[in-house]
């Protein structure tokens, strides 16, 4: 039972990510950095999944729920700042300007989508990306604790 329970949590977590990456690449809604940071959990909770079914015991179901934990925390964090609750970070990210003269710097960076934390591109219910992701990651984490509760009883 375990097991199957692992899956489903892995396979939530794959199916959430696979989810941002459809409405960044199919829907052409490029995501924030809140965005970026709520998606590494689920890479992390995949990746968790793969080797929970591969070594017995709870304490990597413990770290999938953990990863589900932090993904919700940052998905809340996000709709906070999306209803103007509190700021979101001030700062951005960027990648390696090298080899650029000031000419192509300048035009890299007005062809860049502004992406803004505290607009919502998309919503449902009321409730926006960020929230959805809280609140099925919330869901994910209960499933690991299933699965790790599962596994003690077991060993």
């Amino acid at each position: 039972m375990h097991r199957l329970l692992i899956v489903i949590a892995a396979l939530g977590s794959a199916a959430l990510l696979l989810g941002a990456l459809g409405f960044q690449y199919i829907g052409d809604m490029p995501p924030c950095k809140l965005c970026y940071w709520q998606r590494y959990p689920h890479a992390a909770a995949v990746g968790i999944g793969v080797l929970a079914l591969i070594i017995p015991g709870a304490v990597l179901p413990y770290l999938g729920a953990l990863a589900a934990l932090s993904t919700a925390g940052v998905g809340a964090y996000h709709t906070g700042v999306e209803r103007g609750w509190w700021e979101g970070p001030s700062t951005c990210t960027s990648g390696p300007v090298g080899g650029l003269s000031p000419d192509q710097l300048m035009e890299q960076i007005m062809a860049a989508p502004l992406v803004r934390c505290d607009e919502v591109p998309w919503e449902l219910f009321s409730l926006s990306m960020a929230s959805w992701n809280a609140i099925a990651s919330l869901g994910l984490a209960l499933v690991w604790i299933a699965a790790a509760n599962h596994a003690r009883k077991q060993g």
